[in-house]
This record gives structure tokens, C-alpha cells and sequence, in this order.
């Protein structure tokens, strides 16, 4: 039987059915305007970003409980887990302490010898009757690797495999020093762990029991003021210089680091160079038989040095500035940064005729023949060629004198015509010409990451423009470095030369690493940023120096800047090995407690590394002649120096 259309009209099946409607798409779309969503969806939609943003302040303080118990497990457990620990490497190294055998592939089996004891360590202090004896395996475990522990026995109690370092986003980085300040009284549980005393415990970061005899010898420089040589390249004090020389000999340092200024050297006239200063200071410290590191310094200087000189460019340069400022890295604002010229010059000649590379080669070059025969002896050991702001690897992304204070991310340095001139030819190559400009949603040098359109998390740092822009910005940094590299092999002709990369370590913890990014970095989570540099760097047969911060950033300033220091470095160092770079390392802050002397062994010399990696060098780089200063404790730095050296050791305290 037939059944009629509501609307009275025939069977359906009788007349062919209407066509379905269809979404109109393309210009048709774009002429139909959207009907504005109800209210209720609007209020669904606002409640699920609140509830991501909840999500996220969750993810980061879950992130931070996990950091400060694996750094608590690391200092008062001594367990060595690596840099980038997770989960598995905690229960890897739980069960290592326990007397289980852990295979990098995850096959976990109780070992049939339980860890014998080895010989007791030599403390310091005597520890505190007080023990736990709840667990007594565990307690022979961790005592097998306790501080002062000899290196073999360490390494056959608890090892760990590369393979347990993951470097995912979701990894946590272990940041030992933002726990330092924090009080353990109260954390029984946490305490009988280790089996230590509580005297023991609160001290162990303050005391040296290792057994460095017979480790790689590693050479110790210090450096000298920078104010010993005056503007007109004359040496100030000949005698404060000797008195300071005896004191670094008798703490039996291998040498000095000494400046040599482009801005004294060079200062008045191009191609005229005055090494009268430096001659005299050469001579000094060949009279106490120490070896020189030279640091060919193309920057300038905030610092007054003794007399009041202001370290400046050349005067000649800033006499060209006068009528092209353009030579100077330029922010977004138009601001010029006159402490180093711009790595867009390096092929214009616009330095009365010559480029800036040629500059550079002309300085190099008359060095060496000034001081040739200084190479020859050995005097001069190594030649560091400073390539940018502070003579380090970098763009002057974070400079004071613009405002910028710490943990702010910087400003791209690419505002100059010259630098603006390569980004157009870069676009027009891609063929984006609309690309030929430097993002307008970064922020400003104090911005945080996250405040910001291109640096927040799933920002435009990671979309094709910012991939684009941020290729081209650190190959423009590769590309100075090989230019410059070249020549300097070329003018040194077989000397040992020296790269220092800064440690910009703040915001490491985030994805977009901001704060690298500005400084011509390309290192976010996703993307190892330092490879190609050191892919170059080995190309040249480069020493590579790592500027070291010590412990002296608290738990609420790490996560404020979401820094991490140690992972930093730990990422920097493992890459320059595993490109066969010679590694050094420049402490920036002075070393004037036992805890910043003891994390630099370890950074010297990797207990648990397979490969055997140890510095080539380390050297102090301190802004005032501190080490003459009678306050400092002489006798923990001697020992030091005895640690690198690979001698016999002292215990002592701080």
C-alpha cells in the first residue's frame, strides 16, 4: 500500500529522490559567510583552552617534582644517571645498587654474587653513627660507589649505557645546582637511601676524596687583567705582572690567557699595528717559563681596565660608522650594536677598501709574523680567533647596554642593510620574496618565550617561514665562521687554534630554545643546532672551547627561565666528541668553592664515559686579577690543579 508525503504529496518511491546539498567549496565558500557559533559552543571552546592551559601548568609541575627527585638521587645517592634522565634510567640504576644486572636492552636478572665491599673510602669527616641498616644490600651497593670511591671500583658497582639517555621533548633534564640551597633534614626516607650520616651528607657537594692519579693530564691556564695593556699598547705595571706570574707558577698552573686587542693593536690608522706592549708582556712570562694562550679579540669591551681605557673598536672604524652605521649588527628597532662589526661585511668593502674578512687576515697575519718565533719555542700554545660579541660564537643578541637582563630571550641581529640585502637574495632563491623580512611577532630582548607569537610552544619558530628564516640566520653564522676559519689556518699556518660557544642555557627546558635561537643557534627540540657548527669547526681542525657556569642559579630562577646549565653542556660536549673535536672549557664566573672545583672534574674528566673523554685544556677567565687577592683558598685551588694534572691528591675541606 501506497503511503502518502507529509506534505500530501505522491510515494516517494514514485518520483526520484532531490539531489543532497552540498558543502560550497572554494570561492563559492568564501562568498557564503560562516554563521557565528552559538553560545554554547563558544563557551565549549573557551572551557577546553582553559582546561589545555590547566593541562600544561600540570605537565610542568610534574616535570619539576620528577627533576628534583632524580637530582636528589644523583647528589645524595651519587647515582650517576645521565644528563636527560627518564623513568628507565632510574629503575636501571635502582636495580644496578640493589645487586641486579641490567642489560641496555631492558633484560633485568638478579646477579649470584652480591657487590663486594671495596677498600673503605677516606672521608674527610668520619661519618655520623647514625645509619640506616633497613636494607643492607642496598647499603653495600651505594657504599661501593661512594664519594672518594676509586674510578674502576665505580665503574664495575653501577654503570650506564648511552642507549639510556633518551633526548625526546618529553625527557627531563636533571639540573644538579637548583637543589642545592634546599634543606634535606627533614626527608628520612630520602636519607636512609644512601646510608650516609647526616653530618656526611650536608657536606658530601663540599668535600674531594677522589683518586685522580694516573687521569689524563690536563693542561690549567689563568687569565691575566685585561687592563695590563693600556690604549696606546704599553704595558701598565711590568712589576704587578711578575708578582702575579710568581703566584700562578707556584700554584703550578701550565700558563696564561692574554688579550690581544684589535682595538689597541690597530687603533689609529688601517694596516698599522703596534705590538710594543704586547712584546714586553711576552717577555715577562718567558722569564717564568709558562706557556701563553693568545685570544685575538675583534670585539670591544664595557670593561675599564686599569687606568680607565675603554676597550673600543678601532678609532678608524668608529669614523666610519659616522657615516655608515650599517657596519654594526642592527635590531628590529634600529638600534646599532657597536662591540662587534656585522657579519654582512665580511664580503663589502666598506672598511676603507678592504672587507671585513680581509680586516680580520691582515690582523692575523701581522701577528704572526711578529710573533713567530714565540711559536716556534712554544711559548704561545694555542690561538683562540675570536668570531663575534664577547669573542664568542654568536650574534650580540642579549647586549646590557640595550636594556636586556637576564632570562629575557634576545632580539634577532639582522636589521643592517647588508644582512637585510643576503635575506632577499636567500628569499628570492626559494622563491618566497614575501619571506625577505625577520619575524614581527618575537617579542623584545625581555620577553619570555611564551609571551611571544614565534617562540611560544607551536609557534611560528617551527612553521615554513621560521624554518626558512632560522636556516637562513645560522648559516650565516656557519658561513662567517668558515670564512674566517680559513684564513686563520691559513695566516697561522699549523698552530693550534681555539673557537669559544657561549652557554646560553636559559629556556633550554622549553621547545623553541628562544633564547639560542636569537643567538644563531638553530637548536630547539626538535633539531640538533650545534652539529653543522661543529661539522665546520672539524673541518678546520678547531679546538673547541665551552664557556662553564657554576651552581649559583637557585630552583625558583631555573624555572622562571626553564634553564638548565648542565644539560646544556652535556648536549654541546657529547656532540663536539662525537665529531672528533678537541673539547676545553672556560670558567665564567670565579671558582672560589669546593663544590664549582669538583663539578669541573667531573666535566674534565667523565667518570663513567666508555670512550675515555677528557678536556684538552681548562682555563680560568676571571675579571679581576682575584688570584691575587689573599681571601682566596689557595690550598683548594693547588689541589685542583693537582686533580687536573692527574697527580696525587689531599683531602680537604672547605
Amino acid at each position: 500500500m501506497a503511503t502518502k508525503h507529509p506534505h500530501g504529496d505522491a510515494d516517494p518511491s514514485t518520483s526520484p529522490p532531490p539531489p543532497p546539498s552540498r558543502r560550497p567549496r572554494g570561492f563559492a565558500s568564501a562568498s557564503t559567510p560562516a554563521a557565528p557559533p552559538p553560545p554554547g559552543r563558544r563557551r565549549g571552546e573557551r572551557e577546553r583552552e582553559r582546561e589545555k592551559e590547566r593541562t600544561k601548568l600540570r605537565e610542568r609541575q610534574r616535570r619539576a617534582i620528577t627533576s628534583r627527585m632524580l637530582a636528589g638521587l644523583r647528589q645524595h645517592g651519587n647515582f650517576p644517571l645521565p644528563a636527560r634522565a627518564d623513568m628507565n634510567d632510574v629503575l636501571a640504576a635502582l636495580a644496578r645498587a640493589a645487586g641486579w644486572t641490567v642489560h641496555p636492552d631492558g633484560t633485568t636478572f638478579l646477579s649470584s654474587p652480591q657487590p663486594s665491599l671495596p677498600p673503605p673510602a677516606q672521608f674527610v669527616r668520619a661519618p655520623s653513627p647514625a645509619t640506616s641498616l633497613e636494607t643492607p644490600v642496598f647499603t653495600n651497593s651505594l657504599n661501593s660507589y661512594a664519594i672518594g670511591t676509586p674510578i674502576d671500583s665505580q665503574a664495575s658497582a653501577l654503570q650506564t649505557d648511552d642507549s639510556l639517555s633518551p633526548s625526546s621533548l618529553d625527557s627531563v633534564v636533571v639540573a644538579e645546582q637548583s637543589i642545592k640551597n634546599e634543606s634535606y633534614g627533614n626527608s628520612s626516607s630520602a636519607n636512609s637511601l644512601n646510608c650516609m650520616g647526616s653530618d656526611q651528607l650536608l657536606r658530601a657537594s663540599a668535600v674531594w676524596a677522589g683518586d685522580f692519579t694516573k687521569t689524563p693530564y690536563i693542561p690549567v691556564y689563568a687569565s691575566l687583567s685585561m687592563g695590563i695593556i693600556n690604549c696606546y699598547c704599553q704595558l701598565v705595571d711590568p712589576e704587578a705582572v711578575r708578582a702575579e706570574l710568581r703566584h700562578l707558577k707556584s700554584l703550578n698552573v701550565d700558563g696564561v690567557v692574554v688579550d690581544c686587542w684589535w682595538g689597541i693593536v690597530e687603533a689609529w690608522t688601517p694596516q698599522k699595528y703596534e705590538w710594543s706592549g704586547y712584546r714586553d708582556l711576552f717577555g715577562i712570562i718567558k722569564e717564568f717559563k709558562l706557556k701563553v694562550q693568545v685570544v685575538l679579540s675583534f670585539h670591544g669591551s664595557g670593561e675599564c681596565g686599569s687606568g680607565g681605557v675603554l676597550i673600543a673598536l678601532p678609532r678608524w672604524v668608529i669614523e666610519i660608522a659616522q657615516e655608515n652605521q650599517d657596519i654594526f649588527f642592527t635590531d628590529r628597532e634600529g638600534r646599532r650594536n657597536t662591540e662587534c662589526l656585522s657579519w654582512g661585511i665580511d664580503k663589502e668593502r666598506v672598511l676603507r677598501g678592504r672587507t671585513g674578512i680581509e680586516v680580520y687576515f691582515d690582523f692575523m697575519r701581522s701577528f704572526h709574523m711578529e710573533f713567530r718565533s714565540l711559536s716556534e719555542e712554544g711559548l704561545i700554545s694555542a690561538i683562540e680567533v675570536g668570531l663575534g660579541a664577547s669573542g664568542e660564537l654568536r650574534y650580540p643578541s642579549c647586549p646590557e647596554k640595550m636594556g636586556w637582563r637576564y632570562p629575557g630571550i634576545g632580539e634577532f641581529q639582522c636589521y643592517d642593510r647588508y644582512m637585510q640585502k643576503n635575506l632577499r637574495q636567500s628569499a628570492l632563491t626559494r622563491g618566497h620574496l614575501f619571506w625577505a623580512r625577520g619575524p614581527d611577532n618575537a617579542g623584545y630582548y625581555n620577553s619570555r618565550s611564551h609571551e611571544t607569537g614565534f617562540f611560544c610552544d607551536g609557534g611560528d619558530y617551527d612553521s615554513y617561514y621560521g624554518r626558512f628564516f632560522l636556516n637562513w640566520y645560522s648559516g650565516i653564522l656557519i658561513d662567517h665562521v668558515d670564512q674566517v676559519l680559513s684564513l686563520a689556518t691559513l695566516a697561522f699556518d699549523g698552530a693550534a687554534i681555539v673557537v669559544k660557544i657561549p652557554s646560553i642555557y636559559w629556556w633550554y627546558r622549553t621547545a623553541s630554545h628562544a633564547a639560542e635561537l636569537t643567538a644563531g643557534f638553530y637548536n630547539p627540540t626538535n633539531r640538533d643546532g650545534y652539529s653543522p657548527v661543529f661539522r665546520m669547526l672539524k673541518k678546520h681542525s678547531i679546538i673547541l672551547k665551552v664557556v662553564c657556569y657554576g651552581p649559583e642559579f637557585t630552583v625558583q630562577e631555573n624555572d622562571e627561565a626553564f634553564a638548565d646549565p648542565e644539560g646544556l653542556t652535556w648536549q654541546v660536549m657529547n656532540a663536539a666528541w662525537d665529531h672528533g673535536l678537541s673539547v676545553s672549557v672556560e670558567s665564567a664566573l670565579p671558582c672560589l668553592d669546593v663544590d664549582m672545583y669538583s663539578r669541573i672534574l667531573d666535566t674534565a674528566k667523565p667518570r663513567n664515559d666508555p670512550d675515555r673523554h677528557h678536556l684538552s685544556f681548562f682555563a680560568y677567565r676571571q675579571r679581576t686579577p682575584f688570584l691575587l687577592q689573599r681571601d682566596v683558598c689557595f690550598s683548594e685551588l693547588e689541589t685542583f690543579v693537582k686533580c687536573m694534572h692527574g697527580e696525587a691528591t689531599q683531602n680537604f675541606v672547605d
